[in-house]
């Protein structure tokens, strides 16, 4: 068999791939309302590095906040072990089944970071967790918050979490020695949700403008698509204005004073959402201190947008890591489950640790304090202010 036959063999079944992921799409479209369950299960999942002491801060936080409502039974917290860079390689696994079958039972799922190997590493090729969890939960939509009111910036970015370049990204193909190939991939139903969630999210919170960033000036096919869908669903909403951006200039007018406080809700293919959710980040103290919802029809993740530096944990650092991104995405976790209330007396107190009075300081190192210590710090002006 010839080489352009084997590549041509290789794409024809990732099409099936593909084509039956959008029927399983179509068939999982109604979404859950937490309003009507009896019990909401909420997994714990540490992941590997320095996840574990972050993930366990962060939900201790969400225990005080919960208290009644765990003692109640309406709450249950659900720890799943086993999403570790060691238990994964072992297993060639992005995701090992068993731990996918807990992860499963749950309704929302706050986890903590995972390992992925790049080349030079000790590690196999396996995929990304955060990816395949993506695609096997259909968590659709990564939604970030980037808010710094002294600078007047209040973004919030939709990023399609399932499809461009991530989604087949371990499958490309090596055609010979000379020439590899890489696809992106992009569905109609894909953008719709992604675009219309975007939509009712600026509709919900009183937001004037939605911003479309795509690079289809060049990528005509796929990102012209995303485009087409994105004048077509804005359409729907008459009271809100809409402009469009390709991701290079994009990331260039994030820092530029005169226009960068004009933006309000952003939505874009995965790959432009990834690079630029991490430079905006940088305006609120950078990756470590941004959290991040990923949602679908059925399942909720929510998790930080940071890795998980391996090398504090060889050092015996782990322990001072800054636990703020786990405890933003503990708050949106809050808030996407109808606690709005906890979820803004959470948020509002890590404003209050990290920025106004900084009676602690985390410094990564034996210099500042500890995850648990600073995790005392925010359920004590949680206290404060729910007294005032």
């Amino acid at each position: 068999m010839d080489k352009i036959t084997q590549a041509q063999e290789k794409f024809a079944k990732l099409l099936q791939e593909q084509l039956t992921r959008v029927e399983t799409m179509k068939a999982n479209a109604e979404p859950v309302d937490y309003t009507k369950l009896d019990q909401i299960v909420i997994g714990l999942c540490g992941g590997d590095g320095i996840g574990p002491a972050i993930t366990n801060a962060a939900k201790d936080v969400l225990a005080f906040l919960l208290k009644d409502d765990l003692a109640a039974g309406k709450i249950v917290f659900k720890d799943i072990e086993g999403l570790t860079i060691e238990n994964r390689a072992a297993l060639q696994k992005a995701i090992p089944d068993d731990v996918l079958a807990e992860l499963k039972k749950c309704h929302v799922i706050l986890k903590g970071p995972t390992t992925t190997p790049q080349q030079g590493d000790p590690w196999p090729n396996v995929e990304s967790a955060n990816v395949a969890m993506r695609k096997e939960l259909d968590l659709f939509a990564n939604v970030r918050p980037v808010r710094v009111p002294e600078k007047g910036l209040d973004w919030t970015f939709f990023r399609e979490n399932t499809e461009g370049a991530y989604a087949v990204g371990s499958k490309g193909i090596h055609v010979d020695e000379d020439l590899a190939v890489d696809f992106t991939v992009t569905t109609t139903l894909g953008c719709q949700r992604i675009i219309r969630a975007a939509f009712e999210y600026a509709k919900a919170n009183s937001k004037t403008r939605v911003t479309a960033v795509t690079k289809a000036n060049v990528i005509k096919t796929t990102d012209g698509k995303f485009l087409d869908i994105f004048r077509e669903i804005a359409k729907n909403y008459p009271g809100i204005e809409i402009d469009e951006w390709y991701i290079d200039i994009m990331t260039a007018k994030l820092i530029d004073e005169k226009r960068r406080t004009q933006f309000q809700v952003l939505v874009m293919p995965n790959l432009y959402g990834d690079i630029l959710t991490d430079e905006a980040a940088e305006f609120q103290g950078g990756v470590g201190t941004a959290g991040s919802a990923n949602t679908g029809a059925k399942y909720a993740m929510f998790e930080a947008i940071h890795g998980s530096a391996p090398r504090m944990v060889a050092e015996g650092r782990h322990i001072y890591a800054d636990p703020a991104s786990m405890m933003r995405a503990a708050a949106m976790l809050l808030a996407h489950i109808g606690y709005t209330s906890e979820a803004a007396l959470y948020t509002q107190a890590l404003d209050i640790c990290g920025n106004t009075e900084r009676k602690l300081k985390i410094t990564g190192r034996d210099t500042g304090c500890t995850c648990d210590e600073f995790a005392a710090y925010v359920m004590e002006t949680i206290t404060r202010l729910a007294n005032n």
